[in-house]
């Protein structure tokens, strides 16, 4: 899906946008009717917090169709529309990712916050940009890291930060299903930005990969990686180890937290027992075997209980969607604003590079932090 980008004189931006009180819903645009945009819409009309007013597609009919026929929501394949609207406070771009930097920029410049499907960008340089104009001109960029503001995610993060799982030692997930082989970009590009972004939320904040390394294979002959194998190291020994595949017959939704003191199971396919907490693990002691001589170091196990943590189900992009809205009227950072996107975006870079390079690592402190 691409939008018509309609031809404008340069400066000229959109009517400034009035002060609202703060329980007033956020004034909407969705950019882009494709195949996640109708999700957004859906949610968006649903939400008390977000007043969709807009849904801008190449295609009006398609536009059309994902607000329904009865629906008031002004249809438009032209963003100047959107834009000349001064109710329209905030754009979700919901578009293939070679189109985000120019969508995103045009709205942030006309004093639009953004928020943006992942990936933010198609490059780290482009993502630096995005985050840049929505500093200088004050909106917020949000990037739409899904995943993240799932129950489950969310209840990981609160058992890493309350150090519940003891030292996290390793991260291992697995994101494989049968299609849909893309055009555009490869395996690592499509869905890796999913492990990463939970990892990076996961962790929290100041804890960031320091080593990147990918493996990819093209056994369809299609031009790009199909199936691939992410990993990424950290300064203190942290390990983190991400599979993406378009070929399994089965689809696989699987993360594993390993901790020092306790280790947890995600499984996004297991409705009824999402998170899976045990105490299972294993520890390293030392003892002395005489006065003098060295200390050995023993293995020893621990095989505990099993807990399932009580999870309140609800769709994560209505909890997005809330985020950023929230964030727009109040000015606060949302949970996965652009440089959480940016850090995405590294990451993916620097698989790429190593892609290039037959898996070799690339050093990501050599590389340039906005």
């Amino acid at each position: 899906m691409s939008v018509i980008p309609a031809a404008r004189a340069p400066g000229v931006r959109s009517p400034r946008i009035g002060a609202r009180p703060a329980s007033a819903p956020v004034g909407l645009a969705v950019v882009g009717a494709g195949y996640w945009g109708p999700n957004v819409i859906r949610n968006a009309r649903a939400l008390a917090a977000t007043d969709l007013r807009w849904v801008c597609d190449a295609d009006p009919d398609r536009a059309r169709a994902a607000v329904g026929a009865q629906s008031d929501v002004a249809i438009t394949c032209d963003l100047d529309d959107v834009l000349a609207d001064p109710a329209v406070e905030a754009v979700a771009v919901i578009t293939p990712p070679a189109t985000h930097e120019e969508l995103a920029l045009r709205c942030i410049e006309a004093g639009r916050s953004v928020l943006v499907e992942k990936p933010l960008a198609c490059s780290v340089a482009a993502g630096e940009r995005m985050v840049a104009a929505a500093g200088r001109c004050g909106v917020v960029l949000h990037c739409d890291h899904t995943f993240c503001y799932t129950p489950a995610v969310q209840k990981i993060r609160e058992l890493v930060a309350a150090g519940e799982l003891g030292d996290v030692l390793y991260y291992d997930s697995v994101r494989v299903n049968l299609g849909l082989v893309q055009s555009h970009v490869d395996v690592l590009w499509d869905l890796a930005p999913h492990d990463i972004s939970i990892l990076d939320f996961v962790l929290g904040g100041g804890r960031e990969p320091v080593t990147v390394a990918a493996q990819g294979a093209d056994p369809l002959g299609v031009g790009q990686a199909c199936i691939g194998y992410l990993c990424l190291g950290f300064a203190d020994g942290l390990i983190a180890h991400c599979h993406v595949n378009w070929l399994s017959p089965t689809k696989i939704r699987t993360t594993i937290v390993g901790g020092s003191e306790r280790m947890v199971v995600w499984n996004d396919l297991l409705p009824t027992q999402r998170v899976s907490v045990f105490e299972s693990g294993v520890d390293l002691t030392e003892r002395d075997l005489s006065p003098g001589e060295q200390a050995r170091r023993k293995v020893s196990y621990r095989v505990g209980a099993m807990t399932a943590p009580a999870l309140r189900e609800r769709e994560a992009l209505s909890a997005v969607l809330e985020d950023f809205a929230a964030a727009v009227r109040t000015g606060r950072t949302p949970a996965t604003d652009g440089r959480a996107g940016l850090r995405v975006l590294r990451v993916l870079e620097a698989a790429s590079a190593s892609l290039a390079e037959h898996g070799a690592p690339v050093d990501l402190r050599t590389l340039a932090v906005a």
